[in-house]
């Protein structure tokens, strides 16, 4: 049989798999896993609150177990060295916080020998260990938190001000700054004693200073003088201001919380919310902490027999690339599956103004978040996706047509002055808070363009709003992405693993509004895609490449990054070449395995620190490639 048939073959197998897993609603629901931090911070908060969720708390704590290596240490992805420090102090304390574990424990004897080996607990460069240890009472308050509370109160007309920072690290760092100013505290009877890992005794004074390198101390300086500056001209006594500050920290909260319970959708702004709303004295069982809670709870999936903590379920991201991608393999958009899927995309529209609206002159609502309870965070990636299952049913429903005109004019509101598109909030790009003394600042403080956004909103607007280089907004684009490809011939992915990502989402984008494929910027990238195939035929990239900035090979080949390359490949070539028929066989193969290629995480959330398996990547993206290759090349 030919590969040709062979693809065609597969691609029917796995449309009548996807079709049958759609669920009444129109949805695709499949786990969104993000390693072992959310679920040591739901015990956390747990415990903390003393709530009776004991059979919660076990099966987190067992899954936390399930997950530690022979060495003691948790990993954050798969083939990491040793493993994470920051991962290995949030597992070790939430399990002994738990109760259902012992420092007499041989894990936790293990956990406590590599934590000791890697200089202890203060070098856990994760903030939100910090934080949730700090709060707790088992670690001084960092020093590194250092922006004052009433930043709050700069107007959007100082130079720099709290909307400056990316939404992600807004509604994180607004809670924690609420509990650093204050220093707070809470422990229970049940709170563990770290003092032998911390090198502080049980009464911890002594905190986290700043390192800032020499070529970033002026920057650092400059920030903060800006930052003090502009509060020494706020009207009112200090005493008044740091009241305003407060209130204005509960406020932005409290107008934030979406109606699952949950702080902008995230559980570990969620998490975070609830910690600083016991600071400012709400009782441990006041209501909004009780339906944060609930709204957590509903997001645990169950993970190899174990409940696990998803940061933000992906519902509306998997549905939006799984309908269009069924349209791609010849489903009509007029059928059941489809109608469905579109109608449920549809009601997940944002139909009013978030915290993008602020960087906007005229804002008109419009786009998509990423989960089902996500209202007021729309992002470019979900709402391409979004219009890419909507567009071909456009001229069949009028609703469908004011739902994608919205959603086009919102991701083309969405473009920054560079060129390029943004995940989440247009020109929030003031790289001197990268300079923060904060772990992860430089990726998670702001909001800049990215490959794979800038690549990814180009295909859409050349495969599916037929639009190309002769639009001045577009032919920017192009030319960003063409001054930021890397020397190699890679481009670097934000959101995706990582340089295979970027470089799959350039090239796509590039192709599908009017690039030629001899251009020199596409030249240079597929030779660099054929230069790193894998001997199987496949491509594979380590979730190092993502915090060390260049291309680390796998040394395996996993579904989602291999389709990545071939959609890339099968987009220049106007027929099909060794390299693409021998990964094309390679991806069919991976269709009928389930091994740890098959579970590595490609999504990227924090470099170094948050990674993601998305469960619906090894059918996702796979669909995809099939599609373009048996449409291609029939």
């Amino acid at each position: 049989m030919s590969t040709w048939n062979e693809a065609a073959e597969a691609l029917r197998l796995l449309t009548d798999q996807l079709t049958g897993w759609q669920h009444e609603d129109g949805s695709w629901r499949f786990c969104f896993e993000n390693g072992t931090s959310t679920d040591a911070y739901m015990i956390l908060v747990l415990r903390t609150l003393e709530l009776p969720y004991e059979a919660l708390i076990r099966s987190l704590h067992d899954r936390l177990a399930a997950l530690q290596q022979d060495n003691g240490a948790w990993k954050v992805y798969p083939d990491e060295d040793e493993g994470n420090l920051a991962a290995t102090v949030d597992a070790y304390y939430a399990m002994l916080y738990s109760g259902h574990s012992r420092r007499e424990d041989e894990a936790m004897r293990k956990a406590e020998a590599f934590i000791a080996s890697k200089g202890g607990i203060k070098q856990a460069e994760s903030v939100l260990t910090k934080v949730f240890l700090a709060s707790t009472g088992s670690y001084p308050w960092p020093v590194t938190l250092i922006i004052p509370l009433e930043t709050l109160l700069l107007p959007l007309s100082s130079p720099v001000n709290m909307f400056d920072f990316s939404g992600y690290a807004r509604v994180h760092m607004i809670p924690i700054l609420v509990m650093a100013n204050r220093r707070f505290v809470i422990r229970t009877k049940d709170t563990p004693d770290l003092s032998h890992l911390t090198g502080t005794g049980k009464t911890v004074k002594r905190m986290d200073r700043p390192q800032p390198g020499p070529a970033s101390a002026r920057g650092l300086q400059q920030l903060l003088d800006e930052v003090h500056g502009g509060i020494r001209q706020l009207a009112g006594l200090p005493g008044l201001l740091r009241q305003k500050a407060t209130a204005r920290a509960e406020q932005f909260m409290l107008e934030r919380i979406e109606p699952d319970g949950t702080l902008y959708s995230y559980a570990t702004s969620t998490l975070l919310m609830i910690m600083a709303l016991l600071a400012l004295g709400y009782d441990k069982h006041h209501p909004v902490l009780m339906s944060a809670i609930d709204g957590l709870v509903s997001m645990l999936w169950k993970v190899d027999g174990h409940l696990h903590q998803q940061n933000s379920p992906s519902m509306i991201w998997d549905t939006a690339l799984l309908s269009a991608g069924l349209q791609q393999a010849g489903i009509s958009p007029d059928s059941g599956v489809i109608r469905r899927a579109n109608d449920y995309l549809r009601g997940m529209q944002h139909p009013t103004e978030g915290d993008w609206a602020l960087h906007m002159k005229n804002p008109i609502p419009g786009g998509w978040g990423f989960s089902e309870s996500n209202t007021r965070n729309p992002d470019v990636d979900d709402t391409t996706a979004a219009l890419r299952a909507l567009r071909p049913a456009a001229g069949l429903k009028s609703s469908d047509r004011d739902a994608w005109n919205r959603g086009l004019n919102w991701v083309l509101s969405m473009q920054n002055k560079d060129g390029g598109w943004p995940a989440f909030e247009r020109g929030v790009t003031n790289e001197l808070l990268a300079l923060l003394p904060i772990d992860g600042a430089a990726s998670a403080a702001i909001d800049p363009s990215t490959a794979d956004l800038t690549g990814r909103t180009l295909e859409f607007l050349g495969a599916t709003a037929g639009l190309g280089t002769k639009h001045p907004f577009v032919r920017r684009g192009v030319e960003w992405l063409e001054q930021h490809q890397e020397p190699d011939g890679s481009w670097y992915g934000r959101w995706g693993i990582c340089c295979i990502y970027g470089t799959w989402a350039a090239l796509t984008g590039m192709m599908a509004v009017g690039v030629v494929p001899e251009h020199p910027h596409v030249d240079k990238a597929v030779r660099w895609l054929l230069d790193i195939q894998n001997k199987d035929g496949g491509w594979g990239e380590s979730c190092a490449s993502d915090h060390k900035k260049r291309y680390i090979p796998l040394g395996a080949s996993t579904p989602s990054q291999t389709a990545w390359a071939l959609d890339a490949l099968i987009a220049v070539h106007p027929a099909p070449i060794p390299a693409i028929e021998q990964g094309m066989r390679k991806l069919i193969a991976q269709l009928q395995e389930d091994d740890e290629t098959t579970r590595y995480p490609t999504g990227s959330g924090l470099p170094g620190f948050f990674y993601s398996h998305y469960h619906s990547y090894r059918y996702i993206w796979p669909l995809f490639a099939l599609s373009h290759y048996h449409r291609k090349y029939r």
